[in-house]
């Protein structure tokens, strides 16, 4: 395993990497989106359902959440509503396959920082994870030095 020093302080790949969940009930884009992120360097937790999710989210610090809106158990909008009450600020992508303007602005409106409808490329969610994860990064920066 990879090592890196900072500050005479070593540090393994895995304590580097940027922490995901990935929510979402179909079992084939779920391990798509799993497969895709890890190799692309995260560190990716899963769940199936929204109770599951709600609870990771809850009580796990992550860097990010991709989460779909379509969910069993508790939907998206709800899990993501309950989280933003709570203080939990990662940055959410809402990928779903409800695309209306209304849904968009649903979702906006509990909290979300994001918006992708099924179906999607997974490059272009990527980058959008790239992004919503660049932008977190300044946020953090800004308020550490502010």
């Amino acid at each position: 395993m990879a090592e890196w020093g900072c500050g005479g302080v070593a540090a393994t790949e895995s304590e580097l990497a940027l922490r995901l969940l990935v929510i979402e009930d179909d079992p084939d884009l779920n391990r798509q989106l799993t497969t895709a992120l890890t190799d692309a360097g995260y560190v990716v937790d899963r769940a199936f359902d929204g109770e599951e999710g709600h609870y990771l989210g809850e009580s796990e610090p992550y860097d990010a959440v991709i989460l779909d809106i379509g969910l069993p158990k508790m939907d998206g909008i709800s899990v993501l509503e309950s989280w933003r009450r709570a203080g939990r600020s990662m940055p959410v992508l809402i990928l779903t396959a409800r695309d209306r303007w209304s849904d968009k602005v649903q979702g906006f409106d509990a909290g979300a920082d994001d918006y992708v409808a099924k179906p999607f490329h997974l490059e272009e969610v990527l980058a959008r994870v790239r992004a919503l994860l660049r932008r977190s990064a300044v946020i953090q920066e800004e308020s550490d030095h502010g």
